[in-house]
C-alpha cells in the first residue's frame, strides 16, 4: 500500500510520517477563488510562504503535494473570464509552489489544467462521485491519472470494486478512514455546501451552519449500528482490498493534530489497531496532540470572523448550535469515551458484508450490522440523552425558522 495523507501544515507533520509509505501530502489554501471540500472556519489560518515551504519540504523527503481544486460547485464561475483569470493565477501559484498534482471533481476543469499546465497530474476526487464502470471510463478517457471512488457507494461493494478495477488502467485510490454513511442521502448537498464555504469572494463570505454534519451525527446517536453502516476500511481489512487490486489509501483529516495523524499513518501500514476505531475515522475531538486551547483569543478572532453574523442568524440560536458542536466534540475527546467502537470486537465482521448486497438490501430487515453494533458500540447513555435533546432543539429552530428570527413571520402567516 502507498498512502496520501492529509497535511495539517504543522512543521512536526514530515518528521512524524518517517518510514512510512506516504507518497504524497494533500492540502490547500483555508480559501481561494476555487472553493474545495471542506469550509474555511474548519481549517487553521495559512500563510502563502507558509504553504509554499511546506510543499518544498515534503519535496525534500521525497513526498509529493497534491492542491485540491476539488469543489463539487463553483457558483457557474467557470464560465466566466473572472473566474477563469482566479483559476489561472491559482494554478500558476501551487505549480510555482512545487506542487506535483492537483484534484479535481468537476469534469471542466480536467481538461483545462492538463492543456494549460501539462507538468501536473491531475487526479478525481471523491466529490466526482465515481461509483461505477462508466463514470471511471468517462474520466480515465477524458485524461485523468489518478480517481479516489466515492467512499460511501463502494468502499462495501466489492463487486463493483471488481468491476472497475477491471474495466480502467488508471490508479484508483480508495478512501480509508471516512465514516460517512453508507449511501448518504445528505452528501450531494453536503459537498455543495462545504465547497461555497471555502471560496473567496462568495456571498455567504464562509458563513456555514453543518446541517447535514449534525443530521449524520444525530443519526448515529438515534441508531448505533449508522457507525457501523459506514464505508471505513479498517487497517486490519486493507489486504481484502489489496487482493482486489486497490494499493493506494487517502487517510484523513486535514484538521487532526500531528499525533492523530502519525497514529492513522502507522495503523494503516502496520495492518492493526487496538482501541476504539473513532480515533481513526473520526474527524472532530481528537483527544491526541490536543484540543485548541480555551480562550485563545486568535482561535476566537478567527472564528467569530465566520460565524459572528447577527444579520444572517440569530446570535441567540448562534449560540445554542455553539453549545452543541462543544458537546458533540467530546466524543473521543475525553477519558471514557461516550462512544466507543471496539476495532478488536469487529474481526470478521468485513467477511459476512461481502455476502450482503447493501444496494437492494433494507437495513431495517437485514439486521447484521445492528447485530455488529450490539458487541462493538458502547453509547453512555446520559451523553446520548443530552445529545438527543439539543438536536431535537437545534432541529426545530432551523425548521421553524427561529433561528432566523422568522418564527413570529411565520406564525402570522399562518
Amino acid at each position: 500500500m502507498k498512502f496520501s495523507v492529509a497535511t495539517n501544515f504543522q512543521p512536526d507533520l514530515l518528521p512524524a510520517l518517517d518510514g512510512f509509505p506516504v507518497s504524497e501530502l494533500f492540502g490547500k489554501l483555508p480559501s481561494d477563488s476555487v472553493g474545495g471540500g471542506r469550509a474555511s472556519f474548519m481549517l487553521a489560518p495559512l500563510a502563502t510562504e507558509q504553504f509554499r515551504a511546506h510543499v518544498q519540504d515534503s519535496a525534500g523527503k521525497g513526498i509529493g503535494f497534491n492542491y485540491l481544486v476539488n469543489p463539487a460547485c463553483m457558483d457557474n464561475r467557470e464560465y466566466t473570464r473572472k473566474g477563469q483569470a482566479g483559476l489561472e493565477r491559482l494554478l500558476d501559484f501551487v505549480e510555482g509552489c512545487g506542487v506535483t498534482a492537483v484534484t479535481v471533481s468537476l469534469p471542466f476543469l480536467l481538461p483545462i489544467i492538463k492543456k494549460r499546465h501539462p507538468r501536473l497530474k491531475v487526479r478525481v476526487g471523491v466529490y466526482a462521485r465515481v461509483d461505477c464502470v462508466a463514470k471511471a471510463r468517462f474520466w480515465e478517457d477524458l485524461g485523468a491519472d489518478c480517481i479516489t471512488l466515492e467512499s460511501i457507494a463502494v468502499n462495501r461493494d466489492f463487486a463493483m470494486l471488481k468491476a472497475i478495477r477491471q474495466a480502467v488502467r488508471l490508479e484508483l485510490q480508495l478512501i480509508a478512514n471516512s465514516n460517512c454513511l453508507i449511501f448518504c442521502p445528505l452528501s450531494g448537498q453536503h459537498m455543495v455546501n462545504l465547497s461555497h464555504a471555502s471560496q473567496k469572494g462568495h456571498a455567504s463570505r464562509g458563513f456555514m451552519i453543518d446541517y447535514c454534519a449534525l443530521r449524520c451525527s444525530a443519526q448515529k446517536l438515534i441508531d448505533p449500528s449508522h457507525y457501523l453502516r459506514s464505508e471505513f476500511i479498517r487497517p486490519e481489512d486493507t489486504a481484502c482490498y489489496a487482493d482486489l487490486g486497490f494499493h493506494s489509501l487517502k487517510i484523513l483529516e486535514r484538521g487532526a493534530p500531528t499525533a492523530v495523524l502519525a497514529q492513522r499513518v502507522r495503523a494503516y501500514a502496520e495492518g492493526r489497531f487496538s482501541g476504539n476505531l473513532l480515533d481513526l475515522i473520526q474527524p472532530y475531538g481528537y483527544k491526541k496532540g490536543g484540543r485548541r486551547a480555551p480562550g485563545n483569543w486568535g482561535d476566537f478572532m478567527r472564528l467569530a470572523r465566520y460565524f459572528f453574523r447577527p444579520g444572517a442568524v440569530k446570535v441567540s440560536g448562534l449560540m445554542r448550535l455553539k453549545r452543541l458542536a462543544e458537546k458533540r466534540g467530546l466524543i473521543s475527546a475525553v477519558d471514557g469515551d461516550p462512544v466507543y467502537v471496539d476495532n478488536g470486537a469487529l474481526d470478521g465482521f468485513l467477511a459476512g458484508m461481502r455476502e450482503i448486497n447493501c444496494r437492494e438490501t433494507d437495513c431495517s430487515r437485514c439486521g447484521y450490522c445492528a447485530g455488529w453494533a450490539q458487541k462493538a458500540v458502547r453509547v453512555d447513555e446520559r451523553y446520548r440523552a443530552e445529545m438527543l435533546e439539543l438536536y431535537k432543539e437545534a432541529f426545530a429552530g432551523m425548521y421553524s425558522g427561529e433561528l432566523w428570527g422568522m418564527r413570529g413571520e411565520a406564525d402570522e402567516q399562518g
